[in-house]
């Protein structure tokens, strides 16, 4: 894939790409090589994002792995959730988050606003 940098489109220009970072991999930032390896990773980034979208996670599968990642227990979520009885109805999805629930929770836990809005799985099915 050396030469002129284009738009990926196929399978096959994508294959290049991916062989061209290999090549590039660990170029010095600021060098023409390291230029590339930007360019690249961009487009590369482009064409995956439209072939293969990925769908933002589930509200309460979120809560969860934020929960795992940082050690924090139900209990921990009674601040930002409410009652003991509350956040078990939340994580078990009987519960829909608030609007307050959401703004805490994206505040104290860092948990994007987006995914948090999005109706839980059980929500969907309905």
């Amino acid at each position: 894939m050396k030469g002129e940098l284009k738009p990926i489109r196929t399978k096959a220009d994508h294959k290049k790409a991916l062989a061209e970072v290999e090549r590039l991999w660990g170029a010095k930032s600021g060098t023409p090589e390291g230029d590339r390896l930007d360019v690249l990773a961009t487009l590369i980034d482009a064409y995956e994002a439209e072939q293969f979208p990925m769908d933002p996670p589930d509200p309460i599968e979120a809560i969860k792995f934020r929960m795992e990642q940082q050690g924090l227990s139900r209990k921990d979520l009674e601040p930002l959730i409410g009652t003991r009885t509350r956040v078990a109805e939340v994580l078990n999805r009987r519960r829909s988050l608030s609007i307050a629930m959401i703004r805490r929770l994206h505040a104290r836990l860092g948990i994007a606003a987006e995914v948090l809005i999005r109706p839980s799985r059980k929500d969907r099915a309905a």
